[in-house]
């Protein structure tokens, strides 16, 4: 299996039991992810040499956040120790026609104000086959966003495969700054992932058609800003969620990508939410996996569409699932009867 390095933020994760509210809380469910360790996870779950790069402070939270990686067969060797803390997020889950909200506690977290020579990036990429990023994490800081792109000049100089996952977060940063900062490193990517909302934002595509409010989608206007950000950025893959939002509990699900030549769309997946953070994460890894071991477009996107299905019935950021379930799936098998 291949060596894969992701590189980004984990956070602690607090949320208050069940789908009860923040105002109704007396207590939080401890939870550790974020988008690229999410990613990590899910890689070292299909038995790839996974390895999970960020910088976290040297208390007992930073190593139980290590910890989380660890016992889920993720390579932390590389993580950088210092800093004065872990990045916070508070999320309620959302039912029915009322939406999940996040609150972000992360300023100066220590992957934030880490620094180039916090991590020896020839020793991480001198026999890596593939790195993951997404756009949060030059979101953090303008110190983040410096740092990243370093990564990514030495895993280009070892030819590196490079995957990014657009992310856009505007609690993070405006589009004016995600523009600036995202063009700039698209020069480094070859597969781009980000759904209708990130390629506007991220990248000034906006497919026409499409209302993510009404749940409304259309195939013809994705092609489009596909084939226009391959023209631009020359990509190698270019591929998207195609999410139908009926409700927070509730959604149509599936996927497309396009290699320049032909268009591939997933079968699509009616999906009942237990939470559906990190439901791009699980995506991103399955394509990554579908892409390094199958032996077609289509059987790569119909792996990632899959694993993604299966994560929105997982509680956590991470998608705890094995390559063996993913296929099962996709052979047919969504009955969801016990097995015994």
């Amino acid at each position: 299996m291949a060596k894969i390095v992701t590189f980004g933020e984990i956070m602690l994760r607090l949320s208050p039991p069940g789908y009860r509210r923040f105002i109704q809380a007396d207590s939080f469910d401890v939870i550790y992810g974020g988008g690229e360790a999410n990613v990590a996870v899910s890689l070292a779950n299909y038995g790839h040499h996974s390895c999970y790069v960020t910088k976290l402070p040297k208390h007992e939270i930073g190593q139980s956040a290590i910890n989380s990686l660890r016992k889920l067969g993720v390579d932390t060797s590389y993580i950088a120790r210092g800093g004065e803390r872990i990045g916070i997020y508070y999320l309620e889950h959302g039912a029915s026609m009322r939406p999940s909200k996040v609150i972000y506690d992360r300023a100066n977290s220590s992957i934030a104000t880490a620094e180039e020579t916090d991590f020896d990036f020839d020793a991480i990429f001198k026999d890596a086959d593939w790195f993951h990023f997404t756009g949060i994490t030059p979101a953090l800081s303008k110190k983040s966003a410096l740092v990243l792109e370093e990564a990514l000049k030495v895993a280009k100089k070892y030819k590196v495969t490079v995957s990014c996952d657009l992310n856009y977060r505007k609690k993070l940063w405006t589009e004016k700054e995600a523009q600036a900062v995202m063009t700039r490193l698209m020069q480094y990517v070859d597969v781009c992932i980000g759904n209708e909302e990130d390629a506007d934002k991220c990248l000034g595509f906006k497919p026409q058609g499409t209302d993510v409010t009404s749940g409304k989608l259309s195939l013809e206007g994705y092609k489009g800003i596909f084939k226009a950000m391959m023209e631009k950025f020359n990509f190698r893959f270019v591929a998207t969620t195609l999410r139908e939002s009926y409700s927070a509990s509730d959604n149509g699900w599936s996927a497309l990508i396009y290699d320049g030549q032909e268009f591939y769309h997933s079968k699509k997946y009616d999906i009942r939410i237990v939470d559906r953070v990190g439901g791009g994460d699980s995506f991103a890894s399955g394509l990554i996996h579908g892409l390094l071991t199958k032996d077609n477009f289509q059987a790569a996107l119909e792996f990632a569409v899959g694993a993604s299905a299966l994560k929105h019935t997982i509680f956590g950021d991470y998608n705890l699932v094995s390559a063996e379930e993913v296929e099962n799936l996709i052979k047919g098998d969504a009955s969801g009867r016990v097995q015994r």
